[in-house]
């Protein structure tokens, strides 16, 4: 970290805080594609720091008011945003530090608070987001639809399927899986929930005493099986997850049938963004989904 950047990020903490945090020490602690990040220290006091060299200044802006809206619900447990900034291109956001991964993971307990946090809807009562904000670095539409079907497909596989065809990837009844909506999910009204948006395994820890942590939101008010879909998509949490989301807010029937349309979502973008195999992976997708018209 260079001198410019510690004296930016230390001065963002200062004004936050209303008190000195200087001469910090930062340790990194790994991070996934996207962004670097540090654990700072001084004088007993801590912080975790994300930082990013390519990402548009708003990509910090939308993530800490989307944590700030989780935090309001008193619902589940979310890092609470400090203070964000920038230094010589280079974008950051400061979060509390909280001590993670050496408690005991209590799946139950984020199942339940899951749907607590789901309980909120939006106020307007439309599907959507105040602002467009980003699925890992792609950038995600919000704008606010009355209709549930309407949203999905032109705020969420509509987006995917054009930049698809942008990087060159003609997927084969595309077009016919989006026509087909209304029919995949004739009848299905869904309440615009308040959703992580970006919920699986790698978004989830535990506290030293057992609270789950969700970070890294993705946020909008939508579907909430979106948010219980993705859990399942790179390997599912443990049942007792489940078992306890379902005890405390039973999922409509057809759930099962609609999981596979909401990951498609994620798998698109995972083809823009990394390509190799989620592409071929989509286009399977698309052809079961087609089945069932």
């Amino acid at each position: 970290m260079n001198a410019a950047l510690q004296r930016a990020v230390a001065n963002a903490i200062c004004d936050a805080m209303g008190e000195p945090f200087e001469d910090f020490k930062a340790t990194p602690a790994g991070g996934g594609c996207i962004n670097q990040t540090y654990r700072l220290e001084q004088g007993g006091r801590s912080f975790f720091l994300k930082l990013n060299t390519s990402a548009p200044p708003a990509m910090f802006a939308v993530e800490q008011r989307a944590l700030q809206i989780m935090a309001e619900t008193r619902s589940i447990r979310v890092p609470k945003p400090i203070a964000r900034g920038e230094s010589g291109g280079i974008t950051f956001l400061v979060l509390e530090s909280l001590d993670l991964g050496r408690g005991i993971a209590d799946w139950a307990k984020l199942g339940n608070d899951l749907a607590k946090l789901h309980r909120y809807t939006s106020s307007n009562g439309r599907h959507g987001w105040a602002e467009s904000n980003f699925i890992g670095s792609t950038p995600q539409p919000n704008t606010w639809h009355e209709d549930w079907v309407s949203f999905w497909r032109e705020e969420r596989l509509g987006h995917q399927l054009r930049l698809a065809a942008s990087d060159g990837h003609r997927l084969k009844n595309a077009e016919r899986l989006l026509n087909g909506l209304d029919s995949l999910l004739a009848d299905h009204k869904p309440a615009p929930s308040l959703l992580h948006g970006d919920l699986w395994g790698g978004n989830v820890a535990f506290t030293n005493d057992s609270v789950p942590v969700i970070y890294d939101p993705a946020s909008y008010y939508g579907d909430r099986e979106t948010d219980l879909a993705m859990t399942q998509l790179f390997g599912a949490l443990p049942s007792s997850f489940y078992k306890a989301y379902h005890s405390a807010y039973p999922l409509p029937s057809g759930h099962e049938i609609r999981r596979d349309l909401y990951n498609l979502y994620h798998v698109l973008n995972h083809s823009h963004l990394f390509g190799g195999h989620y592409t071929s992976q989509a286009q399977t997708m698309i052809d079961r989904l087609i089945s069932q018209i």
